[in-house]
């Protein structure tokens, strides 16, 4: 794993197993290597990409004004949460909306939480071209993008279900994508 996190510092994207599908991930404190990642994926930039952490207090590390009230029994889990971005930090992650950010703190496989547990957060997003098909596993993820990877770490099979997305920046949570949920 250390040549995943040699490869994040280096600003190169990585391919990283979630608790819901595989993650195309780099770091997120510059726009350069998350403009490299829209570009691979062929994400709109009008869309946002998730900081994923793997705990609360690396979370908060970078996002300070986050309300934990928001995030209680649904983080760690397979959620991401469109939380309010007040400071307006990361704005190349945050699309069209610079007051909105969207968090993850997935259950990851052991492998993934020690990169991240090195690096601290990245930002995440599905490891498959825009529109296609979520990777369960690391074949599935379009060879274009593995390739261009500085590291791929495999888990194996994963449940393939991306995770479900609730804004939580109004007075009623929205659910904005139905996906992984804890039974």
């Amino acid at each position: 794993m250390h040549v995943a996190v040699a490869a994040l510092r280096a600003r190169r994207p990585v391919i990283l197993p979630t608790d819901t599908v595989y993650g195309l991930c780099a770091l997120p404190f510059r726009p350069e290597p998350v403009e490299r990642l829209y570009r691979l994926k062929g994400r709109d930039m009008s869309k946002p990409i998730a900081l994923l952490a793997a705990d609360l207090d690396a979370l908060l590390l970078v996002l300070p004004e986050l309300d934990v009230t928001l995030t209680e029994g649904l983080l760690p889990g397979p959620y991401t949460l469109v939380v309010p971005n007040p400071e307006h930090r990361f704005p190349w992650l945050n699309g069209d909306n610079p007051n909105a950010i969207g968090v993850r703190v997935p259950e990851l496989p052991p492998e993934a939480a020690a990169v991240l547990r090195e690096v601290g957060v990245v930002c995440a997003t599905s490891a498959n071209a825009a529109g296609g098909p979520s990777p369960r596993r690391v074949q599935d993820v379009p060879e274009e993008i593995r390739n261009a990877c500085g590291a791929v770490i495999d888990a194996g099979e994963l449940p393939g279900t991306p995770s479900t997305v609730l804004d939580l920046t109004g007075d009623e949570p929205l659910v904005l994508r139905e996906g992984a949920a804890r039974p």
